[in-house]
């Protein structure tokens, strides 16, 4: 289930379904709307109507994502649909303390509709409460709802009662008391099961990068199936490829990869920015290959692996070396936090636009859990030379080649090759007064760079001046020209 929207206004079936239209790429086999009392619902779905269960075009409530244990929330339900709208029935909005997925929820009830987002904020949500409400999985979809969107936090929900309530937090914990060994056994487990829950309907497939994220997703996921198919982008010799192809060769997959010019990178900007909603120099640069791996992955198979979040909750970034050791566990739950209108934002996009699904069992509330109660000393191995996610590597130990499991992080531009041909083009096309003059953006923001004042441009252009630049998320520490 990959895409909703709706209102509360009837009857205003028509522009719901202008918005479903506007997102039909999430879900490119058919079409749901329902009204219930005073609301419209909508949904596109990833696979053709036949496969709905009887009656579900009647259910008051649509869903984007996954519910992993629907089948436990509600005994005797014969679909996520059914026990989703049962559970909301006997609990109200408490339910939803119980549900393990990645989802956006709308659930129509008697006295108005309800709202809900997964902890993590993996799946998005965008709503307006201006009079009316009104609410969307893109900020293009709410434009057709003809409002302006606020994005739904994560962990939370809207209650037609109650208003916005916080049921849920990422938050540090105190680190558990245990052996090296023992955390790295109880990671491994989590994780495989984390990617069981996931490749249940088969017709699965890993982005595959290298880096030791997608390796490991990779490899736990090769040792669960018969056959599994790989996925990598880049410039024709980049880092990513090399080591991409070194890891399907050594696990076994079927891989395949799109190499890249720089002209085709600068001609795919306008769809990647107009799917991704957004213009933070950063995330644009890194959604490029993303995007055009989601495009090649979607041609073979309906799901794929990412791994997303292995960076946050293990430690990854380069930069975590230079903080204090105390002050290591917060920033991971800080940056954990930011995911949902960053990367998050970019793994969601780049697979959606063409009716592909990103897993990221990372984020699983099992293996999320686990990570925050990790010694950080198991994270950022110092006593082993300040080795970044050290407990992950040590997951696939003997699984993967020593290359492999030692391979530093690379960012994600900088391993397929993608920064110079994306700066240096703004470089020329931009000038420095150009700069100065249009760095300020209309909600008192700033442009960090020329590049995203090039991408601000093109964003600009499809969304308009203003184009809700309140919800477009900004990667923490991103460089700043002056």
């Amino acid at each position: 289930m990959s895409g909703i929207a709706g209102s509360d206004a009837v009857p205003d079936v028509s522009s719901v379904e202008s918005a479903l239209d506007t997102i039909e790429h999430r879900g490119p086999e058919g079409t749901r709307v329902v009204t219930y009392n005073n609301a419209v619902l909508g949904q596109v779905w990833p696979e053709s109507r036949d496969h709905m269960m009887e009656g579900e075009d009647e259910t008051p409530v649509v869903l984007d994502g996954e519910i992993f244990n629907w089948y436990d929330i509600q005994p005797g339900a014969t679909s996520p649909l059914e026990a989703i709208t049962l559970a909301y029935a006997e609990h109200g909005p408490s339910f939803v303390d119980s549900l393990d997925g990645h989802f956006a929820i709308a659930i129509a009830g008697s006295d108005g509709v309800f709202l809900a987002r997964d902890p993590v904020g993996v799946v998005p949500l965008y709503y307006s409460s201006n009079g009316s409400l009104a609410f969307a999985s893109e900020v293009k979809a709410m434009q057709d709802l003809g409002e302006t969107p606020t994005e739904l936090p994560p962990g939370h929900y809207l209650d037609p009662t109650d208003g916005l309530v916080q049921y849920a937090e990422i938050t540090p914990v105190d680190p558990v008391d245990a052996s090296a060994e023992e955390l790295v056994a109880e990671l491994r487990h989590v994780l495989v099961s984390a990617i069981a829950k996931r490749t249940a309907g088969g017709d699965l497939g890993s982005w595959l990068s290298g880096g030791v994220d997608s390796s490991v997703m990779a490899t736990l996921a090769r040792r669960q199936l018969s056959e599994l198919k790989s996925f990598a982008a880049g410039l024709e010799g980049a880092p990513d490829l090399k080591f991409a192809r070194m890891v399907a060769d050594h696990i076994g997959t079927d891989h395949r990869e799109r190499v890249m010019t720089p002209g085709e990178m600068l001609r795919l900007l306008p769809d990647v920015i107009f799917h991704l909603e957004s213009f933070d120099a950063l995330l644009v640069r890194s959604s490029i290959t993303n995007f055009a791996v989601g495009e090649l992955a979607s041609e073979h198979v309906a799901a794929v692996l990412s791994g997303e979040g292995g960076d946050e909750l293990f430690a990854g970034y380069s930069y975590l070396k230079c903080l204090p050791p105390e002050a290591l566990s917060d920033e991971l739950v800080d940056i954990t936090n930011r995911l949902h209108n960053t990367a998050l934002q970019r793994v969601d996009r780049c697979s959606k636009a063409h009716g592909l699904i990103a897993h990221v069992p990372f984020l699983d509330q099992d293996v999320v859990s686990l990570a925050l109660s990790i010694p950080t000393r198991f994270k950022l191995n110092r006593e082993a030379g300040m080795v970044e996610k050290w407990c992950l590597r040590r997951v696939v130990d003997g699984m993967l080649p020593d290359e492999i499991l030692s391979r530093p992080k690379a960012k994600f531009w900088e391993g397929a090759g993608v920064e110079e041909v994306l700066s240096d083009h703004a470089e020329t096309a931009i000038t420095d007064s150009d700069f100065r003059a249009e760095r300020t953006l209309p909600d008192g923001g700033s442009l960090n760079t020329k590049e995203e004042l090039m991408y601000y441009r093109i964003f600009c252009e499809q969304f308009g001046e203003k184009g809700a630049c309140e919800v477009v998320g900004r990667t923490k520490g991103a460089p700043v020209d002056n």
